[in-house]
């Protein structure tokens, strides 16, 4: 609406010479036009106030221009320090996502700049320090002592630090509350200071400088390689070609990473470290800044695990350029670094890099595609590489870097494959008599034995034997998890929880009977076979404290823990040169799940999980438990051979067209009312075929595997195509006219990767 032409505001925009897009935090992809007074300094990505009606609103500037077609124009209120906002390539890389994953452009922003950047009124944190002005004479002092003790002994603490002291800390040592610190600069015998102090959520962390190791043969090669492609660019040249290192599991990769991103150090760059899961960042932070330490180089973090705060300090420490180095888990790739030289993704295949709320980036594929637009080094790393950056490289699209011996000539584990068909029902069916004879014989020789079950809790289920009766979820199509210690059954997709029942909810029967494994059970059925030794568990479950999980590894790394018992948080990525056994207790858990994708998970997860074993001077041996012995997963995992692997199932995706040679992309449907998301579904599938892109499939609009889930229906409709970018734009065309109950919410997930 126009400004009435008597008023300031409307001479302010007749004088305003420069325009400016602002998207408005939570708009969706609604962009405003506002001018901008003469003098104020503006570009791309920084962060500003802007009147929308009677409101102040925070946005981001899109775009600087001097022209605007739009009428009634009002002017930015204010722009936000410079620190706050995004560089031209991120703005870019998140306009890229919108229009890929299809998505509201404003989401994409949110990823890249996190809420709590974009909160600007969020400052660093500020402490109280007190300083002692004088001290009162003996009997004066004597007489406070008398009245307000407290007092006293917070001035006679003050007296003998002969330094300034933190409030907290001075509450600590004297029980003086800021009331008393109060009142003591009241009296002018205290002044109270306030200093700026970073959080750095690894500051209570020691780490000791560790020098380079040398590189063997097979190492040096990839090295000088990856070193080629670090070369400073001629200009207009294009990014140099990603990298694929495929290299077998303790083979080095990661000494590679360290010595590559020193070079980039050294040139005067910057480096992004990718890690799939938050559990392996503690130990890839330790290496790093041990690495990292004499040369006083800042290595920050960002994860998900971090405290508001934290995360807070450790992005503007990287904007501000102090730190060249950053690690953390998918959302890292987006972090504000200026010069980029190298990232690293590593473990490259992890499903964990997929986002699975909207924008439903991939960060693996974020990373290339930032890599490419910042004309810089890109290297994905993993001893089972994922079917599409394989395909990639048989396309040409990648390079391949190959390392097929582990470090200092240490053999592959030996793997073993027990058919649990023929194993008696002793202790239930999870320990076989072979795997508990070798731990018997590791126990002995006070060595470590990690055993892997990717599914916590101490049963999947409670059957009654008499009725049928299965304890389920009533906002879910799972039955309930029953978890032991906490006497609880749960549910591990809405967290719904109840007191685990003593007899049958249904018919009152007390036979109710626990049915499936998981890691909680194992530890119990473990410790009661060898009850002299230390059993510890890893998973979700047990990492209640924030520390948790590093104090557990600490214990298993100096021999404190003789077996661990684990979720797949410790099926890679993890070094313990003492594990000379790993026992797999179910490798048929994923293999069966209605998911092309499965056989190439289980192989991988297979492969990754007896990694673990032999790293140090003893060879390892893997024992994998498994119902179906001759699937191709595990006899491929069997005998280390991705090769083999790789050429059976890359034949079954190209006679079914699907991905790498397709583009998957997964529409749900979901509504508390069955019906009305069954019909909503149908609905939206005739629309998607009206005028759909050619070479579209669009398969039949079918209730999700997972058919209800936090109380909702869920349908799904799968789409394939080799044009994505066309078809999102088609789909956001068909989303945008559409008008859909208020209870039915629909979801687009472009590159699915999780199928139920």
């Amino acid at each position: 609406m126009a400004s009435d032409r008597n008023t300031p505001e409307f001479a302010l925009e007749r004088a305003a010479t420069r325009f400016v897009r602002v998207l408005l935090d939570d708009s969706g992809s609604r962009v405003f036009d506002y001018g901008v007074p003469e003098g104020v300094a503006v570009s791309p990505g920084c962060r500003v106030r802007v009147p929308v009606r009677t409101r102040t609103l925070l946005g981001t500037v899109l775009e600087v221009t001097d022209y605007s077609e739009a009428r009634g124009i009002r002017m930015v209120s204010e722009v936000l320090r410079s620190d706050a906002g995004m560089n031209p390539a991120l703005l870019k890389l998140a306009a890229w996502m919108a229009d890929y994953y299809c998505c509201p452009l404003e989401l994409a922003m949110r990823a890249v700049l996190p809420q709590v950047i974009r909160k600007s009124e969020m400052t660093h944190q500020q402490r109280q320090r007190v300083r002692l002005v004088q001290l009162p004479e003996e009997a004066a002092l004597a007489a406070l002592e008398k009245k307000a003790p407290l007092q006293a002994a917070a001035l006679r603490a003050l007296a003998q630090a002969g330094e300034p002291v933190s409030v907290a800390e001075l509450a600590r040592t004297t029980d003086a509350s800021h009331a008393v610190v109060r009142a003591l600069e009241k009296k002018g015998l205290v002044r109270v200071e306030m200093e700026r102090v970073e959080r750095d959520p690894f500051r209570n962390e020691e780490f000791v400088s560790s020098p380079a190791l040398a590189l063997n043969a097979e190492q040096g090669v990839v090295f000088a390689r990856v070193c080629a492609s670090l070369e400073p660019l001629a200009e207009g040249a294009p990014a140099p070609k990603p990298f694929l290192l495929h290299g077998v599991t303790g083979s080095g990769k990661t000494e590679i990473y360290l010595q590559a991103i020193q070079l980039v150090l050294q040139q005067g760059r910057s480096a992004i470290m990718l890690v799939p899961e938050i559990s392996l960042t503690p130990q890839t932070v330790e290496r790093f800044k041990s690495r990292f330490a004499a040369q006083q180089q800042e290595v920050a973090v960002l994860h998900s695990h971090l405290s508001e705060g934290e995360r807070h300090d450790q992005w503007h420490q990287i904007r501000s350029g102090r730190a060249k180095i950053v690690i953390g888990a998918r959302s890292a790739v987006f972090a504000p670094l200026e010069k980029l030289g190298l990232i690293v993704v590593d473990e490259e295949h992890e499903p964990s890099y997929k986002q699975e709320e909207s924008p439903r980036y991939h960060g693996r594929d974020i990373a290339v595609l930032r890599a490419s637009m910042e004309r810089c080094a890109v290297l994905l790393g993993s001893a089972t590489p994922s079917l599409e950056s394989f395909h990639n490289v048989k396309q040409g699209k990648y390079e391949l870097l190959q390392i097929r011996q582990r470090v200092d000539d240490k053999k592959m584990p030996f793997i073993r494959i027990m058919d649990m068909r023929n194993e008696s029902k002793k202790q239930g069916g999870i320990i076989s008599s072979r795997l508990m004879t070798a731990i018997e014989q590791r126990l002995a020789k006070r060595e470590q034995t990690i055993l892997f079950l990717n599914r916590r809790g101490f049963s999947t289920s409670l059957l009654c034997e008499k009725c049928g009766h299965v304890c389920s979820c009533p906002n879910c199509s799972v039955s309930l998890t029953f978890h032991k210690a906490a006497n609880r059954i749960v549910c591990h997709i809405c967290g719904h929880l109840a007191l685990a029942p003593s007899k049958c909810p249904e018919c009152k029967d007390p036979g109710i009977r626990h049915q499936g494994t998981g890691t909680e059970r194992v530890e119990e059925v473990v410790q009661k076979l060898f009850s002299k030794a230390v059993v510890k568990r890893l998973d979700a479950d047990v990492l209640q404290r924030k520390e948790a999980f590093r104090e557990t590894l600490s214990a298993f790394r100096t021999g404190k823990i003789d077996i661990l018992v684990g979720t797949q948080m410790i099926a890679k990525g993890l070094h313990f040169p003492n594990v000379t056994l790993v026992g797999i207790i179910n490798a048929d858990m994923g293999l069966h799940i209605p998911d092309f994708r499965a056989g190439e998970r289980t192989f991988q997860l297979l492969t990754q999980v007896a990694g673990r074993a032999g790293r140090g001077d003893v060879e390892g041996e893997v024992f994998v438990q498994s119902y179906t012995p001759f699937s191709p997963s595990i006899q491929f995992a069997r005998h280390h051979d991705f090769e083999g692997f790789w050429d059976q199932e890359i034949s079954f995706r190209q006679e079914w067209d699907y991905p790498p040679f397709t583009h998957m992309v997964l529409i749900s449907v979901r509504s508390p009312h069955q019906a009305r998301g069954e019909l909503s579904a149908q609905t939206l599938a005739k629309s998607i075929a009206d005028g759909a892109p050619a070479g579209l499939f669009i398969g039949e609009p079918a209730p999700a595997p997972l058919e209800k889930s936090h109380g909702e229906f869920r349908f799904q409709l799968v789409l394939r195509t080799r044009t994505v970018q066309r078809l999102s734009r088609h789909l956001r065309g068909v989303l945008d006219k559409l008008k859909f109950p208020e209870d039915v919410r629909v979801s687009v997930d472009v590159d699915a990767y999780q199928l139920l």
